[in-house]
């Protein structure tokens, strides 16, 4: 069986010679992804790096480089050995989920621009992805959280900021990467509601509860920092960006002060802020709109980890649960 790389490389445009009709496919599917689906960099790296890997396996397979004539021509049976090599090669069901889809969202481009038809990969079926459940925090350990994290830092703004942002993500909902792209100017210092540009460049807004805005207001005023109304609103303590690992391994020290589990990332405090906004009777559709969810069955993943809650209180609390 052909090998499968484990280490695939980015963007297979330089394999290629200028001339190649590959090529050129290959070039308008990234400036696709980048101008009309406003895929991030990270994103069409990734994207990049699977269609290569899918790639230099045809060429393996194949015996030869492959040209938009080879795709055409591809069988189901084909697809299915470059499932079943990343198998062999002991890669996820996730990882080659992801491939699939990869895979396909590029033969689709294919086909709609005209430059190849192929119905043998419609035959094909990808791995399942496991289904995953967020892991949220329970309301007490949220709170603790927020009520503990200022005893990590030294200097007292930077107790503030580290309050604020945790304060954002369970209080607002937004993603890390959200919250410290946040500019000076853009500072919620006052209840309501901010505009939040999320995934694909979609904005959302988001509301700012009062504790949540009280809490932005304090750290500014007390951030010796002054990096203008552009430039960041969480800053480090030279007054640069606030780096995301900063505050991950502030929630690992929480993890371990706090007892907290293995789930307890950033990301946890915004599953955690639509899991309570669940079980305190939000409309799932709302929530979808907070969360900036494209499709509602992402959202939908939240009911998996509320009907764990109503279990418990049933459990506990019905008659009949004994």
């Amino acid at each position: 069986m052909t090998a499968f790389p484990r280490a695939p490389a980015p963007l297979p445009l330089e394999r290629f010679p200028a001339s190649s009709d590959l090529a050129r496919a290959i070039a308008a599917w990234d400036a696709w992804l980048a101008d009309e689906r406003r895929v991030s960099p990270h994103t069409r790296a990734a994207y990049g790096a699977d269609l290569a890997a899918f790639l230099d396996f045809l060429t393996d397979h194949l015996g030869r480089q492959p040209d938009l004539a080879a795709l055409g021509d591809l069988a189901a049976a084909d697809f299915r050995a470059a499932l079943a090599a990343r198998a062999a090669a002991g890669l996820k069901r996730s990882s080659s989920a992801r491939f699939m889809s990869v895979v396909r969202g590029f033969f689709r481009f294919l086909d709609r621009r005209g430059y190849l038809h192929n119905a043998a990969l419609a035959a094909v079926r990808a791995p399942k992805r496991a289904q995953h459940v967020p892991k949220a925090l329970s309301e007490d350990d949220a709170a603790e959280t927020l009520a503990t994290v200022p005893t990590l830092a030294r200097a007292p703004w930077q107790q503030k900021r580290d309050l604020a942002l945790l304060m954002l993500l369970y209080g607002s909902g937004l993603r890390l990467g959200e919250a410290l792209a946040l500019t000076r100017r853009e500072a919620p210092v006052a209840a309501g509601a901010i505009s939040i540009t999320g995934k694909g460049a979609k904005t959302r807004l988001v509301p700012i509860l009062p504790a949540v805005a009280e809490a932005v207001a304090d750290y500014v005023a007390h951030c010796p920092h002054r990096p203008g109304p552009t430039g960041p609103l969480f800053v480090g303590a030279r007054g640069g960006p606030l780096h995301p690992r900063l505050v991950q391994g502030q929630m690992a020290q929480l993890r371990a002060l706090l007892g907290l589990p293995e789930g307890a990332t950033p990301h946890a405090l915004r599953h955690s802020f639509a899991t309570h906004l669940l079980a305190g009777g939000a409309d799932l559709r709302a929530i979808q709109e907070l969360l900036g969810h494209a499709s509602l069955s992402t959202t939908q993943r939240y009911t998996a980890i509320d009907a764990k809650g109503l279990a418990a209180v049933y459990d506990a609390a019905h008659p009949r649960a004994k």
